[in-house]
């Protein structure tokens, strides 16, 4: 009696304690005298624990989901990441959105900004092929983006005419222009300009094609163009930036361009007394002029000026020191 009556106190307290979990149908009460389990270590069977936890209220049951309230679709308040196709559908829906909203309005902002946001994939891609210019590759996105939000404000879906496809040469022209009027310091004909953008492709291909950088000769036969024309597209292709003269060579510290370059001209301390002269000249008559002229810059004789104007030596001799006086007379800076 005392075993019995224990071992049904146990089961009784054992039931008492778990009544959601009934003992295995191997085991007999009598011959289990299992722990008693805490309610912690029993899950509920119908609660599924998610990946991710929903948000819960201050009770601990989880709160109703939020109604969609961005522009997306099924409640998205944020662009997917999804492929081109999956980009382009969503691309659509927003337009079918946004062309029966008026301009202005938060919920056409709204759209709006998720339109911008959606393509700017496209626009990293039309930045991309400028990556060479060294210029920040987020100024380059930047410039892009305006011309992403022209396209947005001027497409017109009823075209039928794909968006990425209206909205690529805007982009790209929006990114040419900025390197154009903005970042070239030293501008180049608008020939060679559009040369450089064949000639940059044409190396591309023939590098993918020989393994190599290619020279100019087949540059020049790829494009059906000189050896010159090639060699200038790609001077004018670097002419972005103009370096300072007296600027010193980054890294070994050599002299600039200007202390290599330069040389001390010998003619340059006579610039002034050659100015000096000139007024001068014109104060005289012709035949003097001209006899100076003779003496001093034709290196001629006096007997060799006689000749050549017809008269005597004499007479030369006489007219170069009464121009010299005349010219010493009109001479202010003599002390």
């Amino acid at each position: 009696m005392p075993v019995s009556a224990r071992t049904a106190s146990t089961s009784t307290t054992t039931s008492t304690t778990t009544p959601t979990t009934p003992p295995p149908p191997s085991a007999s009460p009598a011959s289990v005298p299992a722990p008693v389990p805490t309610p912690a270590a029993a899950p509920a069977p119908t609660t599924a624990v998610p990946t991710t936890p929903p948000s819960m209220t201050p009770a601990g049951a989880p709160a109703a989901p939020a109604a969609p309230a961005g522009p997306y679709p099924r409640g998205r308040t944020r662009p997917p990441s999804t492929n081109a196709a999956d980009a382009r559908a969503l691309t659509q829906v927003l337009f079918e959105q946004i062309s029966g909203l008026e301009a202005g309005t938060p919920e056409h902002t709204r759209v709006r900004a998720a339109l911008i946001e959606v393509n700017l994939p496209l626009v990293r891609y039309a930045a991309a092929r400028f990556r060479s210019r060294n210029e920040p590759m987020e100024d380059v996105v930047q410039v892009g983006t305006i011309g992403l939000i022209n396209a947005i404000d001027r497409f017109d879906p009823e075209r039928g005419v794909q968006f990425p496809t209206f909205a690529m040469p805007t982009v790209v022209g929006e990114i040419k222009r900025y390197f154009r009027d903005n970042v070239r310091t030293v501008h180049v004909p608008r020939r060679l300009h559009e040369l450089w953008v064949q000639v940059s492709g044409a190396i591309e291909d023939l590098t993918v094609l020989h393994g190599r950088s290619p020279t100019t000769v087949e540059i020049a036969e790829r494009l059906k163009l000189s050896e010159d024309e090639v060699l200038a597209c790609l001077e004018a292709g670097r002419a972005y930036h103009a370096t300072s003269l007296e600027a010193a060579q980054e890294g070994d510290g050599a002299p600039g361009l200007l202390d290599r370059l330069g040389y001390e001209d010998p003619a340059l301390s006579g610039v002034e007394h050659r100015d000096l002269v000139r007024h001068l000249l014109v104060q005289l008559p012709e035949r003097e002029r001209r006899i100076l002229l003779l003496r001093y810059f034709g290196n001629l004789t006096q007997s060799q000026i006689s000749a050549e104007l017809g008269v005597s030596q004499m007479h030369v001799s006489r007219l170069l020191s009464r121009s010299f006086a005349r010219l010493r007379s009109a001479n202010q800076l003599e002390a």
